[in-house]
Formats: C-alpha cells, structure tokens, sequence
C-alpha cells in the first residue's frame, strides 16, 4: 500500500494546488471525508468549506488548509482530484471583500422581500464569506 496521495486541486481559472501528500480531508456533502492512502475509490461533491492536507515529508502533522468551494473530488487508492469552483489559500484571501460579501449576504437574507432564490446564493455568500474569514484570520493568529 502506498504511503503518499498525490492531491490536485483545480478550479476553472487555475490549478490551485498540486502536492505529494500523507492525507487529505474535504469537506463533502454529508461531513467530512477524511482520505489516506489505499481509500476505497470514490466520487462525491463538495460543500463550501475547508480542504486540509499533511504534506509528505514534512516532519510535522500540522494541516495546510485550503477554502473550497462547490465541485466534486475523485477518490482512487493514490491520487485525490478536487474540481472545485473555488479555491484559496488562507494568504490568498481578501478579508475586507469577504466581510462585505457577508455583510451583503446577511442584508439579503433579512429582507422581507427576496426571492427563494435570492435567499440561496445569499445562504451560499455567506457561507462561503464565513470560511474565508476563518482561514484569514486563522492565517493572521499563525502568522504572529
């Protein structure tokens, strides 16, 4: 059995990420996926959220993160592809465009008279403007 991954995360406008690693977790549609080397194959789609790694090699087990956004992941026994709408490293984000995308969103979502689906790609903003801020602040705390 193989002991490394090898993780490919690619989205519409670029390839995100390409690295050897010891594991991966997704954030898939009912929870998330955690994946090791000789996972069973699998396909499933992604929700918004945080895809985590541990880089082969690297002599410690803390995860890099990544935001992710919509798409699917392909699972087979060495290799992990995630076709993802979006894709960011945590030094990537825009913190003041992502606290006024949630800002925005929570209008929306409290106004009388949006529509069922203004109300959803409201839901997904703001869902997406959450994570983002976590990593970035998360990335801020780690940078100190």
């Amino acid at each position: 059995m193989a002991e490394q991954i090898q993780l490919e995360v690619i989205t519409p406008e670029r390839r995100a990420l390409a690295e050897t690693v010891e594991s991966v977790t997704v954030p898939g549609m009912a929870g998330e996926i955690g994946i090791l080397p000789g996972h069973t194959p699998l396909i499933s789609q992604l929700q918004t959220g945080v895809l985590s790694f541990v880089t082969a090699g690297a002599g410690n087990a803390t995860p890099q993160r990544l935001h992710v956004s919509g798409g699917f992941v392909e699972v087979s026994a060495d290799r992990v592809t995630v076709l993802a709408e979006r894709a960011e490293r945590p030094e990537e984000i825009d913190a003041a465009r992502a606290r006024t995308a949630r800002e925005q969103a929570e209008r929306i979502l409290s106004a009388a008279n949006s529509s069922d689906e203004e109300l959803e790609q409201a839901r997904l903003q703001l869902e997406r403007a959450t994570v983002r801020l976590q990593l970035a602040s998360d990335n801020q705390a780690a940078a100190r």
